[in-house]
């Protein structure tokens, strides 16, 4: 079994697994540090390659993000002023832990629609019996 701490709701905090987990596991996080893979880039392009995030959502991930130690910050005074982010080493080595599951997805994407579907189907049988 992988090493899952199992701690009382009082000492959670203290579990090293959902420590970790907390904060790199959503989808925000896990989009923004891949988005950094190839090397540093600014704001913006952070935000054009994910897309649908709000600038707010994308900057308060950032913040977490280089809290935690995945990626630095850096400000060019311009004129005009430009902010850019890049992978730390810690950053780049969880990198590397996401491409298999992104592999993953990508392989699978059809098995989980098919799978969602019939699920739905069954579901919507159910609802419509008295």
């Amino acid at each position: 079994m992988l090493p899952i701490t199992i701690t009382p709701e009082d000492d959670s905090g203290l579990c090293p697994v959902r420590a970790v987990l907390a904060s790199v596991s959503g989808k925000w996080q896990s989009l923004i540090l891949l988005s950094l893979e190839d090397g540093a880039l600014r704001f913006s392009a952070v935000k054009r390659a994910i897309g649908d995030i709000t600038q707010r959502v994308l900057t308060e991930n950032l913040r977490s993000l280089e809290r935690d130690g995945y990626l630095t910050r850096s400000v060019d005074a311009g004129p005009p002023v430009a902010v850019s982010y890049e992978l730390t080493d810690l950053g780049r080595s969880l990198v590397e832990v996401y491409k298999p599951l992104v592999l993953w997805a990508a392989e699978h994407i059809g098995t989980v629609k098919d799978a969602r579907a019939r699920y739905d189907a069954a579901a919507d049988g159910r609802a419509e019996k008295p």
